[in-house]
Parts: structure tokens; C-alpha cells; sequence
């Protein structure tokens, strides 16, 4: 084979070094439209979500949220300050404006005929009312006794742990302060909206401080008196000696019947 001359291989050398420069031209541009490309589908689904989240702003927190439609039977959110009802607290429309009569059973043989004002405490007579209906009082413990008053009614049976509402006003306070013996009244936190499930009967006329208030008097004693003096109050409270305390008698309610 005939060796080249020094001229054919400088020529070929070019040629070679020609060819590797466009090779590596056309690489670089390969490489960059893949760069180019990835960059405009990154940026694209950048745009994509933030248009996605301006449009969900837009119609569910921002100024094209919808006006709310009212509601057929709204229900107010109940207040958890003081002044206003809180929980789902019996209507007093529930009172009727009419007397309610009725008897109230303590330890099954100390019957108290009773009579409510739903005239005078609508929301205090609805409330009772209510619960007496649904069955709420029976069994539940008469935790305090004073030389003048009966309370009864918490739900834990210790002047805690009422039904899950509170309300208010207070309703039909006497203006003297003067509780007559066989008045049916509300017990309730220093709160005129701190009302719950809690009643006292007043046994012996007794003056309350008028500076809280008052108390709400829903209702009287009609019959029976004598028998819840003789058979609970008579026997003292505990501990001896005490002038408020729970009744030596451990006392509970049997039944409520209003109609």
C-alpha cells in the first residue's frame, strides 16, 4: 500500500477535526432544546397551579366568594358570655302563658301538689316543663338544705352538672325579697343568665339577698308542705349543726307530672 503524503494527512487531520466540531455543535444543541423544552413544561405547570389556586381564593375566601342564602329556619349560634342564652335551651313560647298544675314525689311518699306561672316566668315554667317532660328530674338527689329552703335537680347530685344549657333572664324576682314558704323558685350562678336545672322549695319564709338580683319564682307549693317539713326538713342537715348542707334525709325525686 502507497503511504500517504504529508500534505493528505494534513488535510485529512482537518477533515476529522471539522467533523468532531460539528458533531459537538449539533450535541449542544440537542442538549440545549431538551433544556429548553423541560424548562417550558416546568413553567407551565407552575402557571397552571397558580392560576388553580387564584381561582379557588377567588370564589371561596376572596371577593367573588357568593353572598350566604339564608336559611328557611336559622338557628342561632348560642353566646357563651353572659347576657345571653347559651345551649339549646327550652323556648319559652313552650309555657304558654297558662298555669300549670301538677305534682312533684320526693323519696316516693312526700307528694308536693304544684302549680307553675308560665304567665309571670315563661322561660322558667318552659324550661321545668320541659325537662319534667323528657324525664329528666327523677332520680335525681335534693343536695341542699338550708333552715328555710329545699334545692334540688343537678344532674350529678351535687349541684353539678346540669343539662348542657344555661339562660336567663331572671324573671318575677319579688321587689321586698321576701320568699313565702311553698314558693317554687330557679336556682342559678351569680350570672342572671346562669340558670340550669336547678329549683329550690322555699319551706320557711326567708328573705334572699336582693343585691344578686333575686331569684326567678316560677311557681308554689299548693299541698304537701307540711310533709316535707315533717319528714325531711324536721331531720336536720348534715353535717349537725350546719346551716347549709346536704339533708340528713338523703332525699331524691321520685316523679314530676305537669299538665
Amino acid at each position: 500500500m502507497a503511504q500517504r503524503s504529508g500534505r493528505e494527512l494534513r488535510e485529512a487531520r482537518q477533515r476529522a477535526r471539522a467533523y468532531a466540531a460539528r458533531r459537538t455543535v449539533h450535541e449542544r444543541r440537542i442538549g440545549r432544546r431538551r433544556r429548553d423544552n423541560l424548562i417550558a413544561g416546568i413553567a407551565l405547570v407552575v402557571v397552571l397551579a397558580l392560576a388553580t389556586v387564584a381561582q379557588l381564593f377567588y370564589f371561596a375566601g376572596g371577593p367573588g366568594t357568593p353572598d350566604p342564602a339564608e336559611s328557611p329556619t336559622p338557628t342561632p349560634t348560642p353566646s357563651a358570655t353572659a347576657g345571653a342564652n347559651v345551649g339549646p335551651v327550652p323556648s319559652a313560647e313552650l309555657a304558654e302563658g297558662r298555669t300549670w298544675t301538677g305534682e312533684l314525689v320526693l323519696n316516693d311518699d312526700v307528694t308536693l301538689g304544684i302549680e307553675l306561672d308560665g304567665a309571670a316566668a315563661p322561660q322558667a315554667t318552659s324550661v321545668f316543663v320541659s325537662l319534667a317532660q323528657s324525664g329528666f328530674y327523677p332520680g335525681k338527689t335534693c343536695h341542699r338544705l338550708t333552715p328555710a329552703i329545699l334545692q334540688c335537680g343537678s344532674a350529678n347530685g351535687d349541684g353539678t352538672g346540669d343539662a348542657g344549657f344555661t339562660w336567663g333572664p331572671i324573671e318575677n324576682a319579688p321587689a321586698d325579697a321576701m320568699y313565702p314558704a311553698g314558693t317554687i323558685a330557679m336556682a342559678r350562678t351569680a350570672d342572671p343568665y346562669g340558670h340550669g336545672t336547678q329549683f329550690f322549695v322555699v319551706y320557711e319564709e326567708t328573705p334572699l339577698d336582693p343585691a344578686t338580683g333575686g331569684y326567678t319564682i316560677f311557681g308554689r307549693v299548693t299541698s304537701g308542705l307540711d310533709a316535707l317539713v315533717s319528714d325531711i326538713a324536721d331531720a336536720g342537715i348534715s353535717p349537725e349543726g350546719a346551716a347549709d348542707g346536704a339533708p340528713v334525709v338523703p332525699t331524691s325525686i321520685t316523679s314530676v307530672r305537669v299538665q
